[in-house]
C-alpha cells in the first residue's frame, strides 16, 4: 500500500513540475543551442539519489542537525529538488540563470536562497556539502568544461549528485570515489 501512496504523490509532483516546465520552457531566455530551459527531473529518481545521500550523511527529520549539511542545486530551474531536499533535512541554495524559472524559484525557496546567476560567473561552489546538477547544457564541450568546473572547486568532502554526466573521467579520477553502485554519486576524498 505504501508504494501505491508514494507512487500517487509521484505523479502528482510531476504533474506540477510538467506545468511549470513547459511554462519555462516557452519563456526561455536561455540560447537553446546550448543551453537547455528548465527540464525537470523524475521526482521519483531525485527522491532516490537524496534518500541516499541523506543517509550516507546520517541526517535524521526527528532530530535535525544544529547546522545541516549545504546543497547547491547548480541550474535549479523552479527549485523543485531544493523543495525535497529541504524535506530531508538540507539546507538549500539555488543557481539559476533564467529569468521565468528564476523567479518560480525564489517564490518558492526564498530570494535570499535563490541566486540569479550565471554558472561560469558563480564563485561559491566549494562553500557546500552536497552539489547537485541535472546536465545544464546540451553541447558536449560546454557540458564538459562545467563538469570539470565543479569537480575542481567544490570542497573536499563533498559529495556530487551528478545526473547526465558527458564525461566518465571521474570514475578514474583519484580525487573522488563513487557512493553508489547504481545512482551518479561521487565524494571528493582529497583536493587535487
Amino acid at each position: 500500500m505504501e508504494n501505491e501512496e508514494n507512487e500517487i504523490f509521484f505523479n502528482v509532483i510531476n504533474r506540477f513540475v510538467g506545468f511549470y516546465s513547459r511554462d519555462a520552457a516557452r519563456e526561455t531566455r536561455n540560447d537553446t543551442g546550448c543551453e537547455y530551459p528548465f527540464v525537470a527531473m523524475d521526482t521519483r529518481q531525485i527522491f532516490a539519489q537524496l534518500t541516499f545521500v541523506s543517509a550516507f550523511l546520517g541526517l535524521d527529520r526527528e532530530a535535525p542537525l544544529a547546522q545541516p549539511p549545504r546543497l547547491l542545486d547548480v541550474g535549479c530551474g523552479i527549485g523543485n529538488v531544493l523543495l525535497v531536499a529541504e524535506q530531508f533535512g538540507f539546507d538549500v541554495y539555488g543557481i539559476e540563470k533564467d529569468e521565468y524559472p528564476f523567479q518560480v524559484a525564489a517564490r518558492l525557496i526564498g530570494e535570499e536562497r535563490i541566486a540569479q546567476a550565471d554558472i561560469w560567473a558563480y564563485q561559491d561552489y566549494g562553500k557546500y556539502e552536497v552539489v547537485y546538477y541535472y546536465r545544464p547544457f546540451s553541447g558536449r564541450d560546454q557540458q564538459l568544461r562545467f563538469e570539470k568546473l565543479i569537480e575542481d572547486t567544490m570542497k573536499t568532502g563533498g559529495i556530487l549528485i551528478a545526473n547526465h554526466k558527458n564525461s566518465e573521467a571521474i570514475g578514474q579520477d583519484s580525487r573522488f570515489e563513487k557512493l553508489s553502485p547504481t545512482l551518479p554519486i561521487w565524494r571528493k576524498i582529497q583536493a587535487p
